[in-house]
């Protein structure tokens, strides 16, 4: 169970920030195997000056059309399934709604399934 947080500036119509949340999620559908009913994600739009980053880091030339997705997911995959994830994530954004791969920035937050309560005060993912 990935928890997502999506980032961009504000001011996009609603099918857009839409589009990116389908995008995120089929990307983490198809290259992580994540449920397709297992969808937890927080948008946040911010007004231009509080979505600070620097327009050229590691040479990639970014827009105010930046998208910060933040997935905190379990430490089980390994690296060459998280960079299928980067690419596939970037082709969708790049198909709907239209995001350059150059404003697509993923950053992946491991943990282990101790981490993890879906309610009731359990540690879902441990067997007792």
């Amino acid at each position: 169970m990935p928890l997502v947080n999506i980032s961009l500036v504000k001011g996009k119509p609603r099918e857009y920030v839409r589009a990116i949340a389908d995008g995120v999620h089929q990307a983490l559908h198809e290259t992580f195997h994540v449920p397709a009913d297992d969808l937890f994600q927080i948008i946040h739009q911010c007004e231009t000056e509080d979505l600070r980053y620097d327009a050229n880091y590691l040479g990639v030339q970014r827009s105010n059309d930046i998208v910060l997705v933040h997935i905190v997911a379990g430490r089980w995959r390994d690296t060459e399934t998280k960079k299928a994830l980067y690419k596939r994530m970037a082709e969708l954004l790049a198909e709907k709604p239209g995001i350059r791969a150059q404003d697509v920035h993923i950053i992946l937050s491991p943990n282990d399934r101790d981490d993890w309560s879906f309610g009731n005060g359990l540690a879902s993912y441990v067997k007792d």
